[in-house]
């Protein structure tokens, strides 16, 4: 069965670069290009796993990430956050399984996606 990845990008290009890559390794995605009403695509589309775009490693940057890790219903879906901040990595500490750092290399995206499963 075919992994369903949630994508939740606020750049558009990198959203659209991210889906076509995705797809061609077989996933199947859901866009969003906000993090409003992220619970509500969580719920519909039911991730396998989560890439998360997070601007800063702030309480506020953060806190959907730790909303969805907290969660006793969506708590074991991986969340890989995608950043460009130069501090990002302390957000593995604080709730990402994983983060990769923006700009990313493609090879390295697939392969962190692929140690989720």
């Amino acid at each position: 069965m075919k992994k369903k990845i949630l994508v939740v990008e606020k750049n558009k290009d990198i959203l659209e670069l991210i889906d076509i890559v995705l797809k061609d390794e077989g996933y199947i995605t859901h866009l969003i290009n906000s993090d409003h009403e992220v619970f509500k695509h969580v719920n519909e589309f039911r991730p396998d796993a989560i890439l998360l775009d997070i601007i800063n490693p702030s309480e506020e940057g953060t806190l959907i990430c730790k909303q969805i890790k907290a969660s006793d219903t969506h708590g074991h879906i991986p969340v890989i956050v995608l950043s460009t901040h130069p501090r990002i990595a302390v957000v593995k500490e604080i709730c990402a399984d994983e983060v990769v750092t923006k700009p990313f290399d493609i090879s390295f995206l697939l392969s962190v996606l692929a140690d989720q499963f």
